[in-house]
């Protein structure tokens, strides 16, 4: 099982600013306009850091490492002066308007061998060329944006009911975000032997935990006290069940064929048939039909019923069924979340169609986990996104 460690985190001083200005959401959901967004909110918001664009190339890198360390000597940063863990909390209204509160936990996850179980992946993930969170991470030296973790051990989030030291809170979209440090002892090593006694399952951060790897096994090869850092990167944690996760679908777009081809083909394992409801109310009625739903253009939606039989060798989700039905065909697929999103890019013509497909259970989430199996890559979106800048692991 894999080691959970507290650490002496970098944050950001109360004089530096308020967390609404410092912090942004994860590098991987900002468009160029959020990131001057978020830049233009401080000199020192955390994705002058995170997403260094002052300059172009591998300088940026360079910049943004000068940046970092410019920010700890000037007092803009302050560490921890001894290991703490951080309790991560946030409150929000979920897709079906009911309040939740997420809590989990920020520390130091062990970074294990692809398959050597204890850290589990739960979806095959898509190539990324780029080498942008290794460079960073060579630069700077520093873990930014966490990796989401569920825990499969039972009772973490009745460990967190309890709160730390309060060092903060703010309103982002909606979401009010909290954290608190632990840094008792015994609260600490009750929190670390829980999540150590059963696998942790990646929800989100696939190809940052992945970079970690092999960050890892740089260091190693130097040896030294870097080397011992590197064993462990900086995860937020919380319990896997039903009221500690917020599920929603990533929606699926094709290209490389016509509509009326790909409307044939997904006719083959679908019973397709026009739909008469709004853009508001399509998702709850996807779920009340079990259902998926075609989108052609000019905003035609139409409810896709898996055919009896077709799909009894297949995984019961919906990216398994449209990978099975759309396998040895031309069509080309990318991902987005979001109803209207899925509309404007069909209309915008680089898509032939779209298809909404529904969230994935918590039951087969956790079968995921516990078979050792992978889901097609892009099934599940967790929500709320965590911010970055909250707490900066130093990998010294």
């Amino acid at each position: 099982m894999p080691e959970f460690i507290p650490f002496r985190s970098y944050r950001f001083s109360p004089d530096a600013g308020t967390l609404t200005e410092l912090t942004a959401p994860p590098y991987d959901v900002l468009s160029d306009a959020d990131v001057a967004h978020y830049g233009a909110l401080h000199r020192s918001n955390i994705v002058h850091v995170d997403v260094p664009r002052e300059a172009d190339g591998p300088g940026r890198y360079d910049d943004a490492a000068a940046t970092l360390m410019s920010w700890i000597d000037q007092g803009v940063l302050i560490r921890d002066t001894e290991p703490s863990f951080t309790v991560y909390r946030m409150s929000f209204t979920d897709a079906a308007g009911r309040a939740r509160t997420i809590v989990g936990v920020l520390g130091g996850l062990e970074v294990v061998d692809e398959g050597a179980g204890g850290v589990l992946p739960h979806e095959r993930t898509t190539p990324k060329a780029s080498t942008d969170r290794l460079d960073l991470t060579r630069a700077t030296r520093a873990n930014l944006s966490p990796v989401w973790g569920l825990s499969l051990a039972s009772g973490l989030s009745e460990l967190l009911t309890e709160p730390g030291e309060a060092l903060g809170s703010f309103i982002q979209d909606g979401v009010e975000h909290r954290v608190e440090r632990i840094s008792d002892p015994q609260r600490i090593d009750e929190i670390a032997a829980l999540i150590a006694s059963d696998d942790v399952l990646i929800a989100d951060g696939h190809h940052r935990y992945g970079i970690s790897r092999i960050y890892r096994d740089e260091q190693r090869e130097h040896g030294g006290d870097q080397a011992e850092a590197a064993r462990f990167t900086l995860t937020f944690i919380n319990e896997l069940i039903e009221e500690q996760l917020s599920v929603e679908a990533i929606h699926r777009l094709y290209c490389g064929i016509g509509v009326d081809d790909l409307r044939a083909r997904l006719g083959e394992y679908f019973e397709i048939s026009p739909a008469e409801v709004t853009t508001a109310d399509v998702v709850a009625e996807m779920d009340a039909r079990g259902a998926l739903c075609l989108v052609e253009p000019g905003g035609r939606l139409n409810w896709m019923l898996a055919r009896p039989g077709v799909f009894d060798q297949i995984r019961s989700l919906d990216g398994a069924w449209l990978e099975h039905a759309l396998a040895d065909t031309t069509a080309e697929v990318s991902y987005q979340h979001g109803v209207t999103e899925i509309l404007a890019a069909v209309d915008g013509g680089d898509y032939c169609a779209g298809v909404l497909i529904r969230p994935v259970s918590l039951a087969e989430i956790e079968r995921t986990a516990r078979e050792g199996l992978l889901m097609p890559p892009k099934s599940t979106f967790f929500t709320p996104k965590l911010q970055t800048g909250l707490v900066i692991r130093p990998l010294d």
